[in-house]
């Protein structure tokens, strides 16, 4: 149902919020000293803050607008939420005349090109969630164009509970946060708008984190390769991201540009967005994940529903609190690996470009797969990973900030892609592993009668290294209609073996209920391409 009136009653507030008596704003320092003042100080030097909601509210966010948005009526609260949102803005926006307001100005990336600025409205009504402003300053850039055309995000902490939701405007760049105090959802309501708004000008936003990975092959010829890997989270794209994968040959190493969100243009780069990262913090070790675990531990890291004691250590380990336990940590406290520029040049100042997805499946899926570019495509739309949301949740290209149509995403992608293919290459990499048989009771329990065989953190490094080096021996898979890897320097494929862990017949079924699954998805989606059509069942 188009929300037109509605909207412009939305837009006719923001424009006169600035101007009320009730807002105010906080210079850099009175801003980090108020948000200090209600979190806790670490062993390493750095605060940690709690919130009372801990997971986005994904199943919450509904879009409205003007007939070019469609609304999302999938379940019975997205349409209560929509069908009462009249009364929602009207409430909200009476209340927006009495609470105190924190007006923050900022900025989504670097680029001339596309940097939109941004202005966060939080109430302060609850004196604690100054911390909330106080991330958002830390994540994104300081705002250069006061006067600009803006995105605008209004964060209610305080709104009852049970009416918590989350109400997008993206024709108008307004979003309404309301009964909910976690950082996630902020961060998410601007770089949703900012994904919205590229879309209008002709870029692609992706869910994907980026990186220039300077390799030797075996020729010893050294090349530039930019890398842009999509993945929700627990994909481990943020550990890869963030990983050297053992380059150590002179003139190889990796230069980290962006985690989350970037904005790919029509010349192949990918403009990035945010000058911190807000990185998942569960089992971070020095060990595994040296370079994260450096920045995190930094006194410039701000941390976020992690476990401490009554002295201040940290425990990234302990789930008490939350398995969600996070940290925002500044691009540059990830020390030689981190890339001196948040955005990755055009193709044509590169020697190609890998596009990887990241998956997270513990049956029969390939731990690493090479793509055609319609293939390509059909990864984009399929997510298959485990997030906050649950296992059969599926966001188009692990993406769950989009708003535009997923077949327009698709097509415009592939194109790209297609006609790039002499310079771009496309991989699936299964970050979960193969082997794993499970039951279920019937009570509806998940029973586990065949544990996985995981994928290791150096094992996917392995393949990475291998792909950029161009030192993979490729084979057409038996079971799947992909490459897969014959030889991996440094791996050991034969713990992947499909036979090792099931019958023929099981593989069979296992091949075929996936096939099955991608086909029913991918023919749901209209408008789409016949050749991403005709590649769902690879």
């Amino acid at each position: 149902m188009p929300q037109q009136p509605l909207q412009d009653e939305v837009q006719q507030t923001i424009e006169a919020l600035a101007h009320r008596p009730n807002v105010y704003s906080l210079s850099t320092d009175e801003l980090c000293r108020c948000a200090e003042e209600f979190g806790r100080r670490t062993e390493f030097g750095n605060v940690n803050w709690v919130s009372t909601a801990k997971n986005s509210s994904a199943a919450l966010t509904v879009n409205l607008g003007s007939r070019r948005i469609l609304p999302d009526l999938s379940t019975a609260k997205k349409r209560d939420i929509t069908r009462h949102a009249a009364d929602t803005v009207r409430t909200l926006h009476r209340y927006l005349q009495k609470t105190p307001l924190l007006k923050l100005d900022c900025r989504v990336g670097q680029s001339e090109q596309f940097s939109p600025e941004c202005t966060l409205y939080l109430s302060t009504y609850r004196r604690e969630s100054v911390s909330l402003a106080y991330q958002v300053q830390q994540t994104l850039f300081p705002s250069l164009h006061p006067d600009a055309c803006r995105l605008t995000t209004v964060f209610i902490p305080e709104w009852q509970e049970r009416d918590r939701q989350v109400l997008v405007f993206p024709e108008i760049g307004v979003t309404y946060v309301l009964g909910t105090d976690y950082f996630g959802e902020v961060k998410n309501a601007f770089l949703r708008m900012a994904m919205w708004k590229a879309k209008q000008e002709g870029l692609l936003g992706f869910h994907a984190g980026t990186k220039i990975i300077r390799t030797a092959e075996p020729d010893g010829k050294l090349r530039k390769l930019g890398m842009l890997l999509f993945g929700m989270s627990a994909s481990g794209k943020t550990t890869h991201i963030c990983s050297d994968h053992g380059l150590d040959q002179p003139g190889e190493g990796v230069e980290v540009a962006q985690d989350d969100v970037v904005f790919w243009s029509q010349d192949g780069s990918a403009l990035g967005s945010e000058r911190g990262f807000y990185i998942k913090t569960e089992g971070l070790g020095p060990d595994l994940h040296p370079a994260l675990y450096r920045a995190a531990t930094s006194p410039n890291a701000l941390l976020d529903n992690v476990a401490l004691d009554y002295n201040g250590s940290v425990y990234f380990e302990d789930r008490t609190l939350t398995a969600n336990g996070r940290a925002v940590i500044q691009r540059n406290d990830l020390g030689e690996i981190a890339s001196p520029a948040i955005d990755l040049p055009p193709l044509d100042q590169l020697d190609g470009l890998i596009v990887a997805f990241m998956v997270r499946k513990y049956t029969a899926i390939p731990i690493a797969s090479k793509l055609t570019p319609a293939q390509a495509a059909v990864a984009f739309l399929l997510s298959e990973t485990f997030d906050s949301t649950g296992p059969d949740a599926r966001d188009i290209a692990g993406n769950p900030l989009l708003v535009a149509e997923p077949a327009d995403e698709a097509n415009a992608f592939y194109e790209l892609i297609k006609s790039q293919s002499d310079k771009i290459e496309c991989y699936m990499l299964n970050t979960g592993g193969v082997g794993e048989l499970v039951e279920l009771g019937l009570d509806g329990a998940r029973r586990v009668r065949q544990k996985v065989t995981r994928v290791e953190i150096d094992e996917m490094s392995a393949i990475i290294r291998g792909i950029a080096r161009r030192t993979i021996r490729w084979r057409e898979d038996p079971y799947w209609m992909v490459e897969t890897p014959e030889a991996v320097e440094g791996l050991d494929l034969a713990r992947f073996d499909l036979g090792k862990y099931y019958s023929q017949a099981r593989i069979d079924y296992l091949v075929a209920a996936t096939r099955l699954e991608r086909a029913e998805y991918i023919e749901a989606i209209p408008g789409l391409k016949p050749e991403i059509k005709r590649s769902a069942e690879f």
